[in-house]
């Protein structure tokens, strides 16, 4: 778990138009990271 104010770790995602993304790409912007369950699954 990181400590509130450790810079996050570099990734790579898919973003809400099947485009990669990483997170080094996004440097100097601001970044919401938002996910849920797949639709009609459980939990």
């Amino acid at each position: 778990m990181l400590e509130p104010g450790t810079e996050a770790p570099d990734f790579t995602a898919t973003d809400q138009n099947g485009e990669t993304v990483t997170l080094s790409d996004l440097r100097g912007s601001y970044v919401l990271l938002w996910w849920y369950p797949k639709a009609a699954t459980p939990g």
